[in-house]
């Protein structure tokens, strides 16, 4: 079964975006014995709502992972929950939404499924700075999380899905104005927590 990442294009004042570039970086690599389909998404509602339903029917993922830019902040932010609610500014296409559910009818909100706090604790061993993160926002990517575990469960899959937050490179804060982490540092840290994730997937479906 295939590993599935995305991340998302720039947006914004930001010419770059550490997310997308990790899941370009990490597409094809095999983990495992499991591929990573990596694929960068726009930042749009319209897009993000089609094309997440779409990829995981596509690769049926043994874990699905989504990360995203959280520019501020200095170490991987580990999201717990997704919320059933959009509530920010315009997305690429311009399109503004405010005190919208992202399901109507849905679940007023979806934990992750992935072992949150055993990657964060892993983080940490490897040297990685790493919190656990209560809240991913309610712009697109906490749309996100909720769209796929909200799609895994329709769909009936066993799929483990959750979210992390980036920060950004050192390369796009020269000016040393904001926190950083090296792309590489990123890069591991995705790796570690599909790992992570891995083996409480083995650990499951041997129960």
């Amino acid at each position: 079964m295939d590993i599935l990442v995305t991340g998302f294009k720039p947006w914004g004042k930001y010419k770059k975006n550490p997310s997308g570039e990790l899941a370009e970086r990490l597409d094809g690599r095999v983990v495992k014995n499991h591929i990573i389909r990596g694929y960068e998404l726009e930042v749009s509602y319209k897009k993000v709502e089609k094309d997440i339903p779409s990829l995981i029917a596509k690769h049926e993922p043994v874990i699905t992972l989504h990360l995203g830019l959280a520019a501020g902040t200095s170490y991987i932010r580990v999201e717990r929950v997704a919320i059933n609610i959009i509530d920010a500014g315009s997305d690429v296409e311009g399109r503004e939404i405010k005190d919208e559910p992202i399901v109507p009818g849905g679940p007023i909100a979806y934990f992750s499924t992935l072992p949150t706090r055993s990657i964060v604790e892993r983080l940490r061993k490897e040297g990685i700075p790493a919190r656990l993160s209560y809240t991913a926002g309610t712009f697109l990517c906490n749309y996100t999380m909720y769209t796929s575990l909200h799609t895994i469960k329709t769909m009936g899959l066993t799929t483990l899905s959750g979210f992390i937050h980036l920060p950004l490179t050192p390369e796009m804060v020269l000016d040393g104005s904001a926190p950083s982490m090296p792309l590489e540092m990123m890069e591991k840290a995705v790796l570690v927590a599909i790992d992570v994730s891995l083996e409480h997937a083995r650990k499951m479906k041997n129960q």
